[in-house]
C-alpha cells in the first residue's frame, strides 16, 4: 500500500499553482474581462486553485495565436511533428506519478487508476500517432500515359477540442495526438470541473511545442466553449461529453459547415451467458470483475457498464456472486493506492447519482447493495461519496434507459440469445458493450448483432490506441483512437496533372 501525500503538503510530489489563466500562443495571460471561478477537490470538497473564467473575447485571442502558429506547424515535416509527440509521450512518463497524484486530486478517482490505466494510456496515445505519422503515405493513380492523380494528407489548420472531466488527461491526448499529428494547431477548452491537471501536464511539456500550437481556455460551456464551437475561424470541432451537449455542438458547426467528432454518451449492456458459469475457473472469475467495472472511475464512463443481462438458468448463482463481488470494492482515500473507489468528480454529481437511486426506488427497482451516499470520517468528511449500488429491476425503467453516470448498475434476466440482443438493444444510446461466454459462436453472432461501436468479449475497459472507438445511434459521430483518427483531422489535396503538350482539341 502506498498512501501518496496531497498536492502542495509535505513530502507531495507535485504542487498546484495558486492560479491558472488561459494557455494562448505560449505563455499563460489573465483572463479578458478578469473573472476567475474557484476549483475544488472531490476529495475533501476544498477549493485548491483558482482558474480563469475565459469569454469569447480570450477564445479569440487563442484563435489568434492558432492561426498565426498554423501554416509553420502544417509546414513542419512529418518526422520532427512525430519526434515532438515522442517527446511529450516520454516527458509524461517521467512525471508519471506526479501527474496521476494531480489527476487523482482533482477528478477524485483513485490513484490506483491514473497509475495504471489514465496516464499510460494517454502516454501510449501520443507514442502511437508518432507512429502512425511516420507510416502515412498519399498516393498516385496513373490515369494514361500523360494524366497523374496525386492525392497529398494536408491538415485541416486551426481544430477545436473540447473534453470532459471523467478523463481529463487521457482525454486530452485522445484529442491532442491525431491533431497535431496531423500538422493542426488546437484550441482546447477542458471541462471547468478538471482544467487544473490539464494545466499542470502543459507545464511540463509546453516548452516541446512552438508557441501557439497548443491553447487552452478556460471556461464554462456557455461562456466558452459555445463562442469556441461556434466560431466559422475554426475547421474541425471535436467534443466528448453528454449527448444533450452534443447536439447544440452538431448545431453550431452545422451554422459553418464544420466537420465534427461526437463522443457521446452511453448505457452500455454487459450481456452474461449461462455457460459462464459452467466451471469455476479463472474465466468465472474474470466475469465477476467484469461485472464490478461498473465502478471503475466511480462509473463516470461514457461505456460504464450499467445494464447488466444474465441469462435466467444461472441468474441467480451468477447475480449472489456478483453482489458478493461488488460488496468487495474498497472505498477510501483516492491517493491510497489500496483504494478502489473515490470520489465523485464534483458535488452536482453526487447530487445527480443520489437521484437516479432515489428515481429507482420510486419505480420499483429492488437494491441489492449500495444505495446511499458513502460516509468517510475525518479529512474525507466534506468529499463526494458513493456507495456502489446494484439495482434489480426492468429494462423499461428509466434507471436501465438513462445515463446516471455513477456507481450503479441495473440488472435484469433474458432467456435467450434472441431474448438478449433485443432487450440490449432496446436504448437509444450504442456506445460500449460487453459479452461474456465460453462459446466462439454466441460471442461472435452477439458481438455482430448488438447495436454499439465497441463490443467487448470476455474482457471490459479496454482502451488500446489501436482500437477504433465510437458510438452507433445516440452515442455520437466519428471514432476516437485508430490510425483512421489522422484522415479525420486531414483533408485531402488531389492534383490532376496532364503531362501532355497537346490540347484536348474541344475549342
Amino acid at each position: 500500500m502506498t498512501r501518496y501525500a496531497a498536492p502542495g503538503t509535505e513530502g507531495a510530489l507535485m504542487a498546484y499553482a495558486p492560479r491558472y489563466g488561459h494557455f494562448i500562443g505560449g505563455a499563460y495571460v489573465d483572463p479578458v474581462r478578469g473573472r476567475w471561478f474557484a476549483n475544488p477537490s472531490p476529495v475533501d470538497g476544498q477549493v485548491f486553485t483558482e482558474v480563469a473564467r475565459g469569454t469569447a473575447e480570450d477564445v479569440e485571442r487563442a484563435l489568434d495565436a492558432a492561426h498565426a502558429a498554423a501554416p509553420a506547424w502544417g509546414r513542419t515535416p512529418a518526422a520532427e511533428r512525430s519526434a515532438v509527440l515522442l517527446r511529450i509521450a516520454d516527458r509524461t512518463e517521467q512525471h508519471l506519478e506526479a501527474l496521476a497524484v494531480a489527476e487523482t486530486w482533482e477528478n477524485g478517482k483513485p490513484v490506483r487508476e491514473t497509475l495504471a490505466a489514465d496516464l499510460p494510456l494517454a502516454i501510449d496515445h501520443f507514442r502511437y500517432f508518432a507512429g502512425v505519422l511516420r507510416a502515412q503515405e498519399g498516393s498516385l493513380s496513373e490515369l494514361d500515359g500523360d494524366t497523374v492523380a496525386y492525392h497529398f494528407h494536408e491538415p485541416l489548420g486551426v481544430v477545436a477540442q473540447i473534453i470532459p472531466w471523467n478523463f481529463p488527461l487521457l482525454m486530452a491526448a485522445w484529442k491532442l495526438a491525431p491533431a497535431l499529428a496531423a500538422g493542426n494547431t488546437v484550441v482546447l477548452k477542458p471541462a471547468e470541473q478538471t482544467p487544473a491537471s490539464v494545466h499542470y501536464w502543459l507545464g511540463l511539456v509546453a516548452d516541446l511545442l512552438p508557441p501557439g500550437v497548443v491553447n487552452v481556455v478556460n471556461g464554462f460551456g456557455e461562456e466558452a466553449g459555445k463562442p469556441l464551437a461556434s466560431s466559422p475561424r475554426v475547421a474541425k470541432i471535436a467534443f466528448t461529453g453528454e449527448t444533450s451537449t452534443g447536439r447544440l455542438i452538431m448545431r453550431y458547426a452545422a451554422e459553418n459547415l464544420k466537420p465534427v467528432t461526437l463522443e457521446l454518451g452511453g448505457k452500455s449492456p454487459n450481456l452474461f451467458f449461462d455457460d459462464i458459469w459452467a466451471v469455476d475457473d479463472d474465466l468465472r472469475d474474470k466475469a465477476l470483475e467484469g461485472f464490478a467495472m461498473f465502478a471503475l472511475n466511480q462509473g463516470e464512463v461514457c461505456t460504464c457498464p450499467s445494464r447488466a443481462l444474465i441469462e435466467r438458468g444461472r441468474y441467480g448463482d451468477f447475480l449472489d456472486a456478483a453482489v458478493a463481488r461488488t460488496r468487495l470494492i474498497v472505498p477510501g482515500h483516492p491517493l491510497d493506492t489500496d483504494t478502489m473507489i473515490g470520489a465523485q468528480a464534483s458535488e452536482e454529481q453526487l447530487k445527480k447519482i443520489l437521484s437516479y437511486v432515489e428515481l429507482g426506488r420510486k419505480e420499483g427497482a429492488k437494491i441489492l447493495t449500495g444505495g446511499r451516499r458513502q460516509e468517510l470520517d475525518g479529512e474525507l468528511a466534506g468529499g463526494y461519496y458513493v456507495q456502489p449500488t446494484v439495482f434489480e429491476g426492468d429494462n423499461r425503467m428509466r434507471i436501465f434507459q438513462e445515463e446516471i453516470f455513477g456507481p450503479v448498475v441495473s440488472v435484469t434476466s433474458f432467456e435467450d440469445f434472441d431474448d438478449a440482443v433485443r432487450i440490449a438493444n432496446d436504448t437509444a444510446y450504442g456506445l460500449g458493450a460487453g459479452v461474456w461466454t465460453r462459446d466462439v459462436n454466441t460471442a461472435y453472432r452477439a458481438g455482430r448483432a448488438l447495436q454499439a461501436g465497441r463490443v467487448w468479449q470476455n474482457t471490459y475497459h479496454a482502451y488500446p490506441a489501436h482500437a477504433a472507438f465510437g458510438g452507433y445511434k445516440q452515442s455520437g459521430i466519428g471514432r476516437e483512437g485508430h490510425k483512421m483518427m489522422l484522415e479525420h483531422y486531414q483533408q485531402t489535396k488531389n492534383l490532376l496533372v496532364s503531362y501532355s503538350p497537346r490540347k484536348l482539341g474541344l475549342f
